[in-house]
C-alpha cells in the first residue's frame, strides 16, 4: 500500500517468487555493506509530506540505527540506496513515477531489476540532481556504492534460483 500525493494506492501482494527475489537481495547486500548500513525489504518510506506521498520500495538501504529503532516509516532523506523488482503492476510506475520521485528525494543510488530473461539490473546514481545510468549488469555484477566506499556482488542469475539458498 502507497500514497501518491494524498492518494490510497493499493497494488496486489507480489508473487512467490518476488518476494525469494526480495529476501536474497536484503541478505546479498546487508552481506556486503559495513555494519552501520543495512538492506530492508518493503519498508514505507516518505517521500513528502505536502502531498503526502509514501512509497514502500522493494528493498532499501539506511542507516542500521534508524532501522534498529523500528520507525513505522522512513525519510528518504535517510535512505542511500532504492530497489524495485518489475513486475506486471509496477513496471511503468517503477521506470516512471518513482524514478522521478526518488531522484527529487535525493536518493544516491537507484536500481531496476528486471526478471525477464536474462534477469537484468538497471543502475542509477544521482549527479547533480538527476539519475544517470551506471550500467546495466546481466550475469554476476560488482555494484559501488559511493555513499559506503563498498563493492557489493550479485549472481543475477541466482536471484531466482529456488535451490540458490540450499547450496
Amino acid at each position: 500500500m502507497e500514497v501518491v500525493e494524498g492518494v490510497l494506492s493499493v497494488a496486489p501482494r507480489p508473487l512467490p517468487l518476488h518476494q525469494i527475489v526480495l529476501g536474497r537481495l536484503v541478505y546479498l547486500i546487508t552481506r556486503g555493506l559495513p555494519m552501520d548500513l543495512v538492506a530492508v525489504n518493503e519498508m514505507e518510506m516518505v517521500i513528502s509530506t505536502v502531498p503526502l506521498t509514501v512509497r514502500s520500495p522493494d528493498v532499501l538501504v539506511a542507516p542500521t540505527s534508524v532501522i534498529q529503532a523500528n520507525p513505522p516509516r522512513i525519510g528518504a532523506k535517510d535512505v542511500s540506496l532504492v530497489i524495485e523488482v518489475l513486475c506486471e503492476g509496477s513496471k511503468r510506475t517503477d521506470e516512471n513515477d518513482k524514478y522521478f520521485e526518488y531522484a527529487d528525494a535525493g536518493i544516491e543510488h537507484y536500481w531496476i531489476v528486471d526478471l525477464a530473461p536474462p534477469i537484468s539490473l538497471l543502475a542509477y546514481r544521482l549527479v547533480d540532481g538527476d539519475y544517470e545510468n551506471f550500467g546495466e549488469h546481466t550475469g554476476s555484477a560488482a555494484l559501488a556504492f559511493a555513499f559506503a566506499d563498498t563493492t557489493v556482488k550479485l549472481d543475477l542469475d541466482a536471484l531466482i534460483d529456488v535451490r540458490a539458498q540450499r547450496s
